[in-house]
């Protein structure tokens, strides 16, 4: 596993509501970079993603 793969899990240990961009600033990579981290931790089956999109409440999540 490499450094990043690590660092990755530790930051969404420490933070699992993180979207991509908030970590990919946190552990200072791209946003492309972590989408590729994070794809391939999903691949192994290490973490599980949800899509907002695909989420039947997102409207629960709308500000006034």
């Amino acid at each position: 596993m490499d450094e990043i793969h690590l660092r990755l899990l530790k930051a969404i240990e420490a933070n699992p509501q993180a979207t991509q961009r908030e970590l990919s600033e946190s552990l200072g990579v791209s946003l492309g970079k972590a989408n590729y981290c994070l794809k391939a931790l999903v691949d192994k089956g290490w973490v599980k993603a949800s899509n907002f999109r695909a989420n039947p409440r997102k409207l629960a999540y709308a500000t006034c």
